[in-house]
């Protein structure tokens, strides 16, 4: 005869199996169609009815938190490489070379990376981070000479919303390709041989969080928490 000591066990292991199908389910969806992805079809592939998904992820935000939890780590990682790195143009180029690089395989992670997501600061930390992360090293190159001066962060961050949301597309038709263009942009970067005046003024920190909002509207943390700097 089954107990009830029997059935608990069976219900957890149940409950543990169906939550890994939905975020491995919900990996693949969010990497083909990015942070607007439906939960219904993450429901349809994990093989579970809609009434599973939101007990075991009650919000977006939820699951979401369990697909990129070990995010954080990557980018981290990301950065300790190129702070170990000497030359300072060679070390800002090769952190963005390799976010870019995440993003290109991963629509979700491309669309998280410029907007974050302010209704989880778990997640939303992580873009904060990256943008902490990119102004120490543009700080530094610059004041090597190897940046123009005329360089904000807001520069590199709009060229980089440029690139990440063409990037994941453009990796199914041309895998690779986006190094060319990133090499491109970068150059544009570069104190050596730079003749052009840059006539228009960068954005400001607010006009670049209302331009977030644009690809994925959040409703959380303060503009202010990005700690970003008004330019002169």
């Amino acid at each position: 005869m089954q107990t009830d000591t029997d059935v608990a066990p069976r219900l957890r292991r149940d409950a543990q199996r169906n939550r890994q199908l939905l975020i491995d389910a919900a990996t693949e969806v969010l990497r083909e169609q990015g942070m607007d992805a439906s939960l219904d079809e993450i429901a349809r592939r994990a093989g579970v009815g809609n009434a599973t998904l939101y007990r075991r992820f009650p919000t977006r935000e939820d699951l979401y938190e369990a697909v990129f939890a070990n995010m954080g780590g990557m980018v981290g990682e990301a950065a300790t490489r190129a702070h170990l790195i000497d030359d300072p143009w060679t070390a800002f180029a090769t952190y963005i070379e390799e976010i870019t690089q995440f993003c290109a395989a991963d629509r979700g992670l491309s669309d998280l990376m410029m907007a974050g997501m302010a209704k989880s600061p778990a997640l939303n930390a992580v873009r904060l981070e990256s943008e902490r992360v990119l102004q120490d090293l543009l700080d530094r190159a610059q004041r090597q000479g190897a940046i123009r001066p005329d360089i904000y962060l807001e520069d590199v961050t709009l060229m980089l919303c440029a690139m990440h949301r063409v990037t994941p597309a453009a990796e199914t038709v041309a895998p690779g390709t986006w190094r060319r263009h990133l090499a491109i942009a970068l150059d544009g970067f570069r104190h050596t041989g730079s003749t052009t005046e840059l006539t228009a003024p960068p954005m400001t920190a607010d006009q670049m969080f209302r331009l977030a909002e644009q690809f994925q509207p959040p409703k959380g943390p303060d503009r202010s928490a990005a700690g970003h700097r008004e330019h002169p």
